[in-house]
């Protein structure tokens, strides 16, 4: 396979163009500051510990009793088993309450998530409080006198809401100070704006009136005030626009600028940017909170936004079932995943005001998929509450504004059942959606790209997984985005991303040896084109711009072609490493398989199996064995691919299979070499791929 590198070329790198959050340190975590990355801290504070003690009963594992197969016959979930999977998880939370002056308060799990002094306690009882609201709103609506551990749900948030403006309670949460910023409280009062709207028969009407005065003043004293210039505003809106819909007096000039500026962070294709970045907070937030906003406010105040806000939700039902696997599994992506399923909720929320082209069985069996995703594994629970991870605890995807109870923003998807029996969304019949048509048949890859966002969504008819890339550049001084949550090359619903490792272990993604001996990632990226299959992106390594990358790859019916040049000042090494693998049941077996001159490795977890074939550029495959790092298992395995670049801005082409099968298929030759040349011109820097079935494909930077 000839590979001429014989011209060199620079890659100019294009500024960065999305906003950074100036209030970035303040983000979620109650008004106080998260340390700035990078800053030694001379002291390590002792561990802090609420020392809640688990609940005495364990909850066991959901099931779905009676399913009806006849409406779902994937998952067997229908209206009254989401309402069944709510009680399940508020069930959970209530083991903690004896009595009505019992806080939302649950053993803290070790690592980095807060409390991290008693001062954040209040707030952490808060987040408790306001995130089971999403579920528990929905029911008491449709059931008043719902019991859970003997104690009556409806008398105990009603209890509670007073006990956060009675000074007198541990509960309680002082009006913002004049000077003060934004901070947790004030997103769990938007939140809890949410709730109010959604439940005011059971949450607000029956409040003596003295504790609604106090309960405005205090709500008020953050929702009229500061916020962070992102999807935090709608804190700000749901506070505001709830008691100005009471008969309170608000600051309607600063919900009126608020609801113009969200409308500013629209981008296409159903994507806000969360300033910067693009992830699920566009759904669980922007478009959840503008849906709602709208249904219970903006209609009737502020017609012109709701109708654009209408605009922007639309074309979700095109676009965002595609970023799901067949069996509506989600892809772990993103800053807060532990909210998991929360990113499921624009789905039932189509069913509002449904629009007839839209497939509500396709829809609904995506959401009740990626909710038994979770609510079926059995590292899900601990202590009767989600853990802080993606199935089980993994403290690499803990931010350090979450506490125990952030989890229960999963609880969101619940939300969905305030939309009536009667909508289709609930009556619809289940169906395979689009992985049923000939566009996604067996042995094809289809891709769906969003131009936008520039986000490219592919979905795997072979394996049923579905994939996304999205540019992203974001350094490591921005705590919550410049790590593996953004940074991978690509995020796949089959394997969810692994941490890297300190010794040069990487999973789907480069790493480069630094100037200070370190092994750092990718994460400074530049979006360039999409075209004919292919997605171009450059980038550049964050403390020597100097080494740089031209990024190219095409997701085939069985995993990706990557055709990437790279070029550097100096010899650096580096490697490139493929997804990982878990190790579920007994070991990961490993094999080598010759294919005409090359090489391949594999690896098989007895769910899937991973190979990696090097085509140019590498010295060597290595099979890597890692602990602690991925999000389904303590054990894991990644085949990583080991190369150096050339000195002086010499290119080499890095050129990489990166396949996947399930467990026990069977590989055929043209399956594992489905390329059969590579040439690479380097006067025009065109490279011309000639596929197994001898069609031709360019490669133009």
């Amino acid at each position: 396979m000839p590979i001429s590198t014989q011209r060199s070329f620079l890659l100019t790198p294009s500024p960065a163009t999305l906003l950074r959050s100036a209030l970035v340190g303040l983000l979620g975590v109650g008004g106080w500051l998260v340390p700035t990355p990078g800053l030694a801290q001379t002291t390590q504070p002792a561990y802090f510990d609420t020392h809640v003690a688990p609940a005495p009963t364990k909850l066991p594992p959901f099931e779905v009793k009676q399913p009806d197969k006849r409406l779902s016959p994937s998952t067997g979930m229908t209206r009254r088993h989401w309402q069944d999977a709510a009680r399940y998880l508020l069930g959970g939370a209530f083991s903690y309450v004896q009595k009505l002056d019992d806080p939302m308060q649950f053993p803290k799990e070790p690592g980095k998530s807060y409390p991290r002094n008693e001062g954040q306690v209040p707030t952490e009882k808060l987040e408790g409080l306001c995130r089971t609201l999403f579920m528990a709103a929905p029911l008491l609506k449709e059931e008043p006198g719902l019991t859970l551990n003997n104690v009556k749900v409806g008398d105990y948030y009603r209890h509670q809401l007073a006990l956060l403006v009675d000074p007198q309670s541990t509960s309680y949460i002082r009006p913002r100070a004049q000077n003060g910023g934004p901070s947790q409280i004030l997103v769990e009062f938007g939140g809890l704006g949410v709730a109010l709207f959604a439940a005011p028969e059971v949450l607000w009407d029956p409040l003596p009136q003295a504790t609604k005065d106090a309960l405005a003043a205090t709500m008020l004293s953050y929702g009229d005030g500061p916020t962070v210039p992102q999807n935090w505003r709608y804190f700000n809106i749901f506070i505001l626009s709830f008691f100005e819909s009471r008969g309170y007096q608000v600051n309607k000039k600063l919900l009126e600028e608020y609801l113009q500026k969200q409308l500013t962070h629209y981008d296409g294709q159903g994507w806000y940017n969360d300033a910067p970045t693009y992830d699920y907070y566009s759904m669980w937030a922007f478009q959840m909170y503008g849906r709602l906003w709208s249904e219970y406010y903006g209609r009737q105040h502020y017609p012109e936004i709701a109708a654009k806000l209408n605009e922007n939700f639309a074309p979700l039902r095109d676009t965002y079932p595609y970023q799901f696997g067949r069996d509506g599994h989600l892809i772990m992506w993103g800053r807060s995943i532990t909210y998991r399923f929360a990113a499921v909720v624009p789905f039932p929320l189509m069913g509002l005001h449904p629009a007839a082209d839209t497939n509500f069985g396709w829809m609904r069996r995506i959401a009740s998929g990626a909710m038994l995703q979770f609510l079926q594994h059995p590292d899900f629970l601990e202590d009767n509450v989600p853990t802080l991870g993606f199935y089980g605890s993994f403290e690499p995807a803990v931010q350090p504004y979450s506490c125990r109870g952030s989890v229960y923003w999963m609880a969101k998807a619940f939300l969905g059942l305030l939309v009536p029996a009667d909508s289709p969304f609930w009556t619809a019949t289940e169906n395979k959606g689009a992985w049923a048509t000939p566009a996604l048949a067996k042995g094809t890859v289809f891709n769906k790209f969003e131009p936008g966002p520039n986000i490219l969504l592919t979905d795997y008819p072979n394996t049923g997984a579905a994939e996304l890339r999205a540019p992203c550049h974001q350094d490591s001084s921005d705590p919550y985005r410049g790590d593996e949550n953004y940074n991978r090359l690509s995020y796949n619903s089959a394997f969810p991303w692994q941490a890297d490792g300190p010794n040069g272990e990487v999973a789907m993604n480069y790493v480069f040896k630094n100037q200070q001996g370190k092994w750092e990632p990718l994460r400074l990226y530049t979006f360039k084109k999409f075209e004919d299959g292919v997605y171009y992106r450059d980038a550049v390594l964050e403390t020597d711009k100097n080494v740089q990358l031209h990024l190219a790859e095409m997701p085939l019916p069985n995993g990706i072609l990557r055709v990437d040049v790279g070029q550097s000042p100096a010899a650096t090494d580096l490697r490139l490493g493929h997804y990982a693998l878990p190790k579920l049941a007994g070991t990961i077996r490993r094999s080598t398989r010759k294919v005409w001159s090359y090489t391949v490795q594999i690896i098989d977890n007895g769910t899937y199996q991973l190979a990696l074939v090097p085509l140019s550029g590498w010295s060597e495959t290595q099979v890597v064995d890692a602990t602690g790092l991925h999000p389904a298992a303590a054990q894991s395995t990644v085949l990583n691919a080991v190369g150096t670049t050339l000195p002086n801005h010499h290119p080499v082409v890095f050129s990489t299979l990166l396949l996947w099968k399930k467990s026990g298929e069977k590989w055929t030759n043209k399956e594992m070499l489905p390329v059969k040349n590579i040439h690479y011109d380097a006067q025009s820097g065109i490279i011309t791929l000639t596929m197994a079935n001898d069609q031709k494909k360019t490669i133009h930077y």
